[in-house]
């Protein structure tokens, strides 16, 4: 059963957290689509001879939706409508619980926890199916935060993603879902969640790659946070976990 929370009434800060390396450790869509292509063997055929073309795409943001696109494409050909991809999320969810609740940051979740306890708004933002980081946060995690993430739609046959959540278009996607005015706090990992970073107040980075400490540090404000939450493997300065973690 969810926490109760204080209802966060009109006005209250807007606090945005990025879901992948930020409140779960690694990419949530990589490990779900991973699941999906493994299902047939003529998936994971298709995955291989895609993966010279598909895979440097995904590396570079000018082709990353069209390279995304071809993956789960591959993982979902065969599905005609965006509730049959998302009951697929809900049994990979279910089968997988023991996994995902260890790759789900205790203290990126006492963050949020206190945030929600203040009364803040708090939206998640991510780069995967909307879907599932709330089957995700809802089932494992008992959070029943708002998600806004990468809209997907039928396409020859499969789902695509139509509408990356990522980079500016996060921002944009934001606005549209209706959480209008300024960011108190934005918590991401990734640069490319710098449009996010650079609109809020107060931007927290957390669990970068080391290689793009320096350039946080240049391109947001003085003094802005750089944290490790426990992600193994990431740059930042540690933090203690909650007491009970």
């Amino acid at each position: 059963m969810s926490t109760r929370y204080p209802h966060a009434v009109p006005g209250a800060p807007l606090v945005v957290f990025d879901f992948d390396h930020t409140l779960y450790d690694g990419d949530s869509g990589s490990h779900l689509f991973k699941w999906l292509i493994e299902r047939a063997w003529w998936r994971r055929l298709l995955a291989l001879l895609a993966a010279p073309v598909a895979g440097p795409m995904v590396a570079f943001l000018p082709t990353r939706r069209a390279g995304i696109s071809v993956f789960v494409w591959i993982g979902s050909v065969g599905l005609h409508r965006r509730r049959d991809l998302e009951a697929l999320i809900d049994r990979y969810v279910q089968q997988h619980t023991v996994a995902i609740r260890a790759r789900l940051l205790p203290i990126a979740l006492d963050v949020l926890h206190r945030h929600r306890e203040a009364g803040d708004r708090v939206v998640v933002a991510t780069g995967a199916p909307p879907a599932l980081a709330r089957a995700i946060l809802a089932f494992v995690a008992h959070e029943d935060v708002p998600v806004v993430g990468t809209l997907v739609g039928p396409r020859l046959g499969g789902v695509v993603a139509v509408r990356h959540c990522h980079h500016a278009m996060k921002m944009t996607m934001l606005r549209e879902a209706g959480f209008t005015g300024p960011v108190e706090w934005a918590y991401s990992d990734s640069s490319a969640d710098l449009p996010l970073l650079q609109a809020a107040i107060r931007p927290v980075v957390v669990n970068p790659k080391a290689g793009r400490v320096a350039m946080f540090r240049r391109v947001l404000p003085a003094g802005a946070p750089i944290l490790n939450w426990g992600c193994p493997g990431r740059a930042g300065d540690p933090v203690a976990a909650p007491a009970g973690a």
